[in-house]
């Protein structure tokens, strides 16, 4: 995504640069494909500042933010978790799907995230540790109709009071995107596999689907064009089989539509 910008693309830089400058927490909305975290690294890296990251899901727990005691040669220590590292050093915290954690995480996420700023390091010594005034924080979420994930706690959700929606490119863009990582010999074939993705991502947006295709699936169609397969074989490696996992009905919906634009 990093390659081809497109008109929210800049605009989202440039609230970013204005939420940073107002020491605004930013949460970023929009389905996944849509260069969610390549936008926080480029910000990151225009600001020349230090980002730490952290992926949630069901797995992530309280340690993996706050730290945890560990025992090397008979001596206990503290190994620090990247929420208080990121504090200390005032870097920037990326916390991406944050509405995939669970929800005795976000609470103690909240306890850092509130006015004040800090959070007491219950599980070691009791310090209250305190972030620096340049501390930054993006957090990223996914629409509820994608899996596992589950609306923010209101007093969490208010923690980050600049809200950005990245959609999909329009399909000219992403079609200079895919070209980006291809030959570009089969052109017309890609524009049908966008119109393809496109079709299918407002489908899930109504819940009448269950999945939305990414833009790193309109690549990967394009590069199996590159390696000789026909494209209604590729739309349906790429864009239909994954739909079997909801049932015949989900499966054959897909299906019906890919060979209405690739043919039989």
């Amino acid at each position: 995504m990093e390659e081809v910008q497109y008109l929210d693309w800049n605009n989202s830089i440039q609230t970013l640069n204005k939420a940073y400058d107002a020491g605004l927490f930013v949460l970023i909305i929009g389905p996944k494909g849509t260069g969610k975290t390549s936008l926080v690294r480029d910000f990151a890296k225009s600001k020349g500042i230090n980002l730490e990251s952290i992926n949630f899901s069901l797995r992530t727990r309280e340690s993996h933010l706050v730290g945890t005691k560990t025992l090397t040669d008979g001596t206990v220590s503290f190994e620090e978790g990247v929420l208080i590292k990121s504090m200390r050093e005032g870097s920037m915290l990326y916390l991406d799907e944050i509405n995939s954690a669970e929800a005795d995480v976000l609470l103690r996420l909240d306890e850092a995230l509130d006015d004040r700023r800090q959070i007491a390091l219950k599980e070691a010594t009791g310090e209250v540790v305190k972030a620096k005034d340049d501390w930054f924080v993006i957090a990223t979420i996914n629409p509820l109709t994608h899996s596992g994930t589950k609306e923010l706690p209101p007093q969490l959700l208010s923690r980050f009071p600049v809200r950005i929606r990245l959609e999909y490119p329009p399909e000219e863009v992403e079609l200079e995107i895919v070209k980006k990582h291809v030959s570009g010999e089969h052109e017309s074939e890609i524009v049908q596999a966008i119109k393809l993705a496109n079709t299918l991502r407002q489908a899930a947006a109504v819940e009448e689907l269950f999945y939305s295709p990414s833009l790193r699936e309109t690549i990967a169609f394009a590069k199996l064009l590159d390696g000789g397969m026909a494209a209604k074989e590729a739309a349906n490696f790429v864009f239909g089989n994954v739909y079997t996992q909801w049932g015949d009905i989900e499966y054959q919906k897909v299906s019906d539509i890919i060979t209405s634009m690739f043919g039989n």
